[in-house]
């Protein structure tokens, strides 16, 4: 089964085709010839993912996913969340930057409780009309949750964006020295996932 991934972020990209495995066939934003940087103006995880979904099913018309991930610490009143990927600021996507601010804003605090959050929305096109004249589509969303606590200081080589300073509950690593088998078993983007497969499976 072929469905594009609203992404051209070659970590997710890998991370989310090691998740589904071989039984689909994903596809980039970049493999369909969609370039442009998608708007991402909602207030939620969940309108930031239907909201990339919407973009691409409307202008390629294709059956597509796209996810939206954010980092909520209980002591920051859960921010960074949805702005986690632009939480020090500017145009990109400075991790480097991102974790520094975060360290700084929590100090010394004690309470270093946080989960990861991610959430994908799912476009399927539905053909309504033997001719296909006509189609509908039937959107769905599904969540994935890890919780954890953020460390002091960064650990790891691994990974990316928040993951040498976020240890998942239940370890005494960072999901940046996890690595990538461990990480796409247990993450939330992997619990998102495996949602999404069990979903697709009965198609």
């Amino acid at each position: 089964m072929k469905i594009v991934f609203a992404t051209n972020n070659q970590h997710k990209l890998d991370e989310i085709k090691s998740i589904l495995g071989d039984k689909f066939e994903v596809v980039s934003l970049r493999e369909i010839g969609c370039l442009e940087d998608i708007p991402e103006t909602g207030k939620t995880l969940e309108e930031n993912a239907l909201q990339k979904a919407q973009y691409v099913y409307d202008h390629y018309h294709v059956s597509c996913f796209a996810d939206d991930t954010g980092l909520e610490v209980d002591a920051l009143d859960g921010a960074p969340g949805v702005y986690s990927a632009r939480y020090a600021g500017g145009e990109g996507h400075d991790s480097e930057a991102n974790m520094a601010k975060l360290l700084r804003e929590l100090g010394n605090n004690n309470n270093r409780k946080a989960r990861f959050r991610t959430v994908i929305a799912l476009i399927e096109k539905k053909d309504v009309c033997p001719c296909g004249c006509t189609s509908i589509k039937q959107v769905h969303q599904f969540e994935g949750i890890v919780e954890g606590e953020i460390i002091r200081e960064k650990r790891g080589g691994e990974g990316f964006d928040y993951d040498p300073i976020f240890q998942p509950e239940g370890y005494d690593k960072t999901f940046a020295e996890l690595g990538s088998d461990i990480k796409n078993k247990i993450s939330h983007r992997a619990r998102a996932t495996q949602k999404l497969a069990e979903y697709l499976k009965t198609l």
